[in-house]
């Protein structure tokens, strides 16, 4: 699709949970506020932008559950996508779900009036990610010619999760699938002769686009 061959272990996908391990043990150290300064929440996200991307390397703590699983998933979709995109449209695609994860939190939420409406309400995890990983291998295994069915599976199953586990936040994930999807059919589906272009451009458009909607969003609601 355009990438570079590569072989071996999968460096991005490593390299990202050892990002969140080592987070997550920083997590633990009392008193530090690790977890506070990086999590998501829509009022916060506005004078502290960072949060739109950092949010994915914390997770629910001191149980290792919420880790375990997305480290899990994450590890298995990056052992398949990685080699086929190439390191460089792999980190680009899971830089623009993370993001798109916080965004649809962001756009989704209530009223900043209403204490109930989740302006205030942290969010954490590489769940946004990582469904934006399961979006995008389908457009992949469409173009490999391959059946998408198990995939089209394993997304649903998770999405009842989302919406029947409390504190899990559906909106994330769906924010996440959109704009792996997005991508990742930019990624597959592109020209041969325009595979390089597409290679950044479909990350840094859709970079872009989720800045934009955030900045209507926080215009809308008189924050900026």
């Amino acid at each position: 699709m355009g990438g570079t061959v590569t072989t071996g272990r999968p460096v991005i996908t490593f390299g990202i949970i050892g990002v969140c391990v080592v987070s997550w043990l920083l997590q633990l150290i009392p008193g530090l506020g690790w977890t506070g300064l990086l999590a998501f929440q829509p009022y916060a996200g506005a004078f502290e932008p960072w949060r739109f991307v950092t949010a994915a390397i914390v997770h629910a703590a001191p149980s290792p559950l919420h880790l375990l699983f997305n480290m899990y998933a994450l590890w298995m979709m990056g052992q398949f996508l990685e080699p086929l995109l190439g390191r460089a449209r792999f980190a680009g695609l899971c830089l623009a779900a993370a993001v798109g994860g916080s965004v649809a939190v962001l756009l989704l939420a209530g009223s900043p009036a209403d204490p109930q409406s989740g302006w205030g309400t942290p969010v954490v995890g590489a769940s946004g990610m990582v469904f934006g990983l399961f979006g995008a291998a389908i457009p992949v295994l469409k173009r490999m010619g391959r059946n998408a069915m198990q995939m089209w599976v394993l997304i649903g199953i998770n999405a009842v999760i989302g919406f029947v586990v409390p504190s899990v936040s559906w909106q994330g994930h769906l924010g996440g699938l959109v704009t792996g999807l997005a991508v990742g059919a930019a990624f597959a589906f592109a020209p041969r002769r325009a595979q390089a272009l597409v290679g950044v451009a479909a990350p840094v458009g859709a970079l872009a686009l989720l800045v934009i909607a955030a900045t209507v969003r926080y215009l809308g609601v008189g924050l900026w």
